[in-house]
């Protein structure tokens, strides 16, 4: 896990794009992009350690980046963000950001926060109850984690459904729930999953996996696997509102 203070933390990545996934797909933000994570994940696509600097894009798709020197303390990172205009909100991604809540609770920002999480770390999640505007919460399915022991399996489920009720949907906060599908995913576990924390969401998105290091034009699934991912939406929309939407950024190339 990084180091971490009330005041300063790792940064990997500070840029404005668009996001990618869930609902709120193409909408303009600013990313945080905070070091470290508690999980390994199969299918995960990002690079999460701490370099020992931060990149700062400045202008949106140059591709120019500066390195700022990591820890970025509050004030500094706040000035990072000043630049960008036009927000509907600034995403807090990682890695997992809920290892660096003491530092998040600092921020002041003049946009609302949407917070990226593995949903994972309730002590962490309970102190950001009144700072979220936005919660794009996983629900990582145990089968998708690697080297985790069988005994920390419940424990996972159950952190998990505690975060959701912890963050839930409510007149001040949007809260969602993504769920990576793959041709080995068991729809049985989705729907269980969904079951837990249906009550806790305005809406379950079906992600398709997107394979790590491949073209997003490769084939990841089959005729088969195609039908099954349409059923467990028919069989989801019994619990909740329920979509199928792939991760957009990574088909044009954006950050």
């Amino acid at each position: 896990m990084p180091s971490s203070s009330y005041e300063a933390t790792p940064v990997r990545e500070i840029f404005c794009s668009v996001q990618g996934e869930g609902p709120y797909v193409g909408m303009r933000q600013a990313f945080v992009r905070f070091s470290g994570c508690n999980l390994n994940c199969n299918y995960c696509d990002t690079n999460f350690e701490n370099p020992g600097t931060c990149d700062y894009e400045k202008v949106e798709g140059s591709g120019i980046f500066e390195k700022i020197p990591n820890p970025v303390s509050i004030e500094k990172l706040e000035s990072l963000l000043q630049p960008f205009k036009k927000l509907h909100s600034v995403s807090l991604t990682g890695g997992e950001p809920l290892l660096h809540a003491d530092f998040i609770e600092k921020l002041k920002l003049p946009v609302p926060l949407y917070l990226e999480s593995n949903m994972t770390l309730p002590e962490q999640a309970r102190k950001l109850r009144e700072n979220i505007a936005y919660v794009a919460g996983d629900f990582k399915l145990p089968e998708a984690l690697r080297e985790i022991r069988p005994e920390a399996r419940d424990v996972h489920v159950e952190n998990t459904i505690e975060c959701f009720r912890l963050l839930r949907k409510n007149s001040s906060r949007d809260c969602f729930c993504k769920i990576v599908v793959g041709r080995d995913t068991k729809p049985e576990t989705v729907i269980l999953a969904a079951e837990a924390i249906a009550s806790y969401v305005s809406c379950i998105i079906l992600q398709p996996e997107t394979p790590v290091g491949s073209a997003v034009r490769t084939p990841r699934f089959t005729q088969g696997s195609v039908q099954t991912i349409i059923k467990l939406q028919k069989a989801l929309l019994e619990l909740a509102d329920t979509r199928i939407i792939p991760q957009t950024h990574r088909m044009w190339g954006c950050l």
